[in-house]
């Protein structure tokens, strides 16, 4: 993958990556990059920043690739109103913004000359008269690149628009292409055979050889407006709760209170609907992020487990999937015919979704008919965590396995994250709620779960 980008960079082309999700394709342009920035060097020329443009989902999980794998490129998040702060774009190596930041800024970034511009989910752009796919025309790079898993949707004539921002006038005008895909007579061939050099697409099945048996990643979500206000209203009240509590009867008589707390904002960090049973119908960004995940990877034939330790979330989850409607199979701790419904999931393939709940699918199932997993809630011992993936990742299983796990950012969700390495146990102790090890809190460690 990385070669064909260096070939197209090489020719002065801009081309569409296009590898099935979960091949690494921000990290082949993490690679990219940094050899980018390497040869610039070499080669005396001026600096210039690349611009790399995603929905504002993929923000966070660009900024993490980044740090993990090129920590050298130095990054820039310019979204939300922080952007106004940090105008020295010029310095940076890579500039990450949104396609909503880049149609507010479109005026500021057009002036600029970027190395690359980069679009992420390159689909968003599909409408050519679009407000976002103007903006992306409109900027100015050396190189253009192109990251979907989803090229063609619909109909091949989505290809256009991309294909306008990537190398300008190559399809000719919107209206002749259209007229022409009409006419019939293999003109579809024409068109595929016409954008072949410049889209590279490799399947699962394509690269099995190259691929670890087990690929594991943590996808960041950010809260939306009316979910962020719920979290941040309920965090407030525990805070000031908490300190005064602690304050009064000291950490280890406050244990119950500050475990009912942590759960509470967990479970408000999945859906509000957790906590007050009348906000069931609200958005949740854990929820939006995953039917966006699944409806891409159950198209393209892949079977998921979807695990929570909250059944009552994953009935909202049930509702959604109705509405659609998507065929799936159920499993939680009152489920009385589980192999019936574990050999349906198995062996149906009009069923494409198992959801499970923590209690019913931690040990003794056998589900290697999938090759995805999605874990809705981290329950933050690690061990029981493994043992979830494992009931896909195990004997039997001839696919490479690919499992995420959902975070909602600036929750208590990411502070535990951020808690594991150092304390351990108290990982633990909010799957146990052992007295003992609760009792170690520090009060500065409830501060922090709840900054």
């Amino acid at each position: 993958g990385l070669g064909w980008l260096v070939f197209l960079e090489s020719l002065g082309l801009g081309g569409c990556l296009a590898d099935d999700m979960g091949l690494g394709k921000t990290i082949q342009v993490l690679a990219l990059l940094t050899r980018r920035k390497a040869k610039i060097a070499e080669a005396g020329l001026p600096h210039r920043p690349s611009l790399v443009v995603v929905p504002k989902s993929l923000v966070f999980n660009w900024v993490e690739e980044a740090k993990k794998f090129a920590p050298m490129l130095r990054v820039a998040n310019h979204t939300g109103n922080a952007r106004t702060e940090n105008e020295d774009l010029a310095e940076q190596d890579i500039v990450i913004t949104t396609y909503g930041t880049l149609r507010r800024d479109i005026v500021h970034h057009r002036e600029t000359e970027f190395d690359y511009v980069i679009l992420d989910e390159a689909q968003s752009i599909k409408n050519a008269a679009s407000q976002a796919a103007k903006a992306c025309r409109l900027l100015r790079a050396r190189h253009r690149l192109a990251l979907t898993g989803t090229p063609v949707e619909n109909h091949i004539g989505e290809l256009w628009s991309i294909f306008e921002f990537l190398n300008p006038g190559q399809l000719g005008s919107a209206s002749r292409l259209r007229k022409f895909l009409a006419d019939g007579r293999g003109s579809s061939d024409v068109v595929a055979r016409a954008v072949r050099p410049y889209l590279l697409r490799r399947t699962k099945v394509d690269v099995l050889s190259d691929l670890p048996e087990k690929t594991e990643q943590t996808l960041y979500v950010e809260l939306g407006e009316t979910q962020r206000k719920a979290y941040d209203e309920l965090r407030e009240h525990f805070r000031n709760e908490l300190t005064g509590r602690i304050g009064r009867f000291g950490i280890g008589r406050s244990r119950i209170a500050v475990l009912e707390a942590l759960l509470r904002l967990r479970q408000t960090a999945c859906h509000p609907g957790l906590v007050d049973h009348a906000r069931v119908d609200e958005p949740s960004a854990k929820l939006d992020t995953l039917l966006e995940q699944l409806e891409e990877v159950i198209d393209e034939g892949h079977k998921v487990i979807v695990f929570s330790q909250f059944t009552s979330f994953l009935s909202i989850l049930r509702r959604r999937l109705d509405a659609m409607p998507m065929t799936y199979e159920y499993l939680d701790g009152r489920t009385t015919d589980r192999q019936a419904r574990v050999t349906r999931f198995q062996e149906d393939e009009t069923c494409r979704l198992f959801l499970v709940s923590l209690k019913a699918g931690g040990q003794g199932l056998n589900l290697t008919a999938a090759d995805y997993i999605y874990i809705l809630d981290p329950w933050w011992n690690p061990a029981v965590e493994a043992q979830a993936v494992d009931r896909a990742h195990r004997i039997g299983q001839t696919k490479p396995v690919f499992a995420y796990r959902l975070i909602a950012r600036d929750t208590v969700e990411e502070k535990i994250l951020a808690l594991q390495d150092k304390k351990r146990e108290l990982a633990d102790s909010i799957v146990r709620a052992d007295a003992g090890v609760v009792g170690n809190l520090t009060p500065e460690d409830v501060e922090l779960l709840l900054s």
